[in-house]
């Protein structure tokens, strides 16, 4: 018995040994692997926020001021002197300066023409707004979040029928995708409503 109990303490010694580095390889392994995934979890929350969020955040902006300008009438505003609609506060007011939607008096051969462009660098006064982060209007061309231009036209040979279209904006993005978060609708307004 008594060299059985010394074979046996013998090698629960070297074994103890061993058994301590495998824990710290496999420590080390562990280390390099989470450090991977670290990574990737990075990449994935930066893609969630800039897909996720913002993305979502302008979808629901340019619904927003579509609903907006689907509630004027079809010659709303203009360039004859009659008053349109601000639509670049809330709520919308009617004063000289309101756009609306481009109006109906400024026909040419007949059909009604539009008025704004799609332009986020280049927008035109009167069809442009801008948001901060939590979606209210902000006066400023400077501190703003998001932003939304429209442009309204008639499609080729239509005399009653408008097409409105809103893009909305972020003004930055996280991650380095290379695109700013836009979304853009698009709707059709017929004569008389």
């Amino acid at each position: 018995m008594k060299i059985q109990r010394k074979v046996l303490s013998r090698n629960r010694k070297s074994q103890a040994g061993l058994t301590l580095m495998e824990t710290m390889v496999a420590l080390v392994m562990l280390l390099i692997v989470t450090t991977g995934i670290m990574g990737l979890a990075g990449m994935a929350v930066s893609t969630t926020e800039t897909q996720g969020h913002l993305a979502a955040r302008t979808a629901e902006y340019a619904q927003d001021k579509m609903e907006q300008l689907l509630a004027l009438k079809f010659c709303d505003g203009g360039t004859d002197g009659v008053s349109g609609t601000n639509t670049t506060v809330f709520p919308a007011v009617t004063n000289p300066a309101g756009t609306g939607l481009a109006g109906c008096s400024d026909m040419v051969n007949g059909v009604p023409q539009g008025g704004g462009n799609l332009s986020t660098t280049a927008p035109v006064a009167g069809y442009v707004d801008y948001l901060d982060a939590s979606g209210n209007l902000v006066g400023s061309a400077t501190t703003w979040q998001y932003i939304r231009v429209w442009q309204i036209t008639v499609p080729a040979g239509r005399t009653h029928l408008k097409q409105i279209t809103v893009l909305a904006q972020a003004s930055r993005e996280v991650g380095v995708n290379g695109r700013l978060p836009q979304a853009t609708v698009v709707a059709f307004k017929t004569y008389p409503f």
